[in-house]
């Protein structure tokens, strides 16, 4: 029995587990997080823009300035939470690796090679010519 191709397979064998894919605890979490951090992101310039028009008004404008102002440092804080929320979700969320169809594309690419693999071992010490594999 040939010793090269053996300890190729052991060594494929050994690294196998470390390029499997790994589940995703909560399909259903990514997707939502990513709508929520979409919408803070929209509430949040939303707010940036109401904020830039009472301030472009309150310059404008010389009455009423104390109800102008509360409305505006109402805005400021809630800018600020929205900030606090969006950096809060994006720390939360968790980095990819590969994303699903980069998975698939990789466990296509093992399996292929696992048979191309196999399909040598198997062929064994045959006196036949062999073609396309030395």
């Amino acid at each position: 029995m040939r010793q090269g191709p053996l300890s190729l397979l052991f060594a494929t064998l050994l690294i196998a587990p470390s390029l499997m894919a790994e589940e995703a605890v909560a399909p259903t979490a990514p997707a939502s997080t990513d709508t929520q951090l979409a919408a803070l992101e929209q509430r949040l310039a939303e707010s940036e823009r109401l904020r830039t028009e009472l301030a472009d008004q309150l310059q404008n404008l010389s009455d009423g300035g104390e109800r102008d102002g509360a409305l505006l440092t109402r805005l400021r804080q809630e800018n600020q939470r929205l900030k606090l929320q969006l950096n809060k979700a994006l720390a939360e969320q968790q980095p990819q690796w590969l994303d699903e169809q980069q998975q698939w594309f990789a466990a296509g690419g093992g399996v292929a090679l696992l048979g191309v693999l196999f399909g040598s071992l198997l062929r064994g010490r045959r006196k036949a010519r062999r073609e396309w594999l030395n």
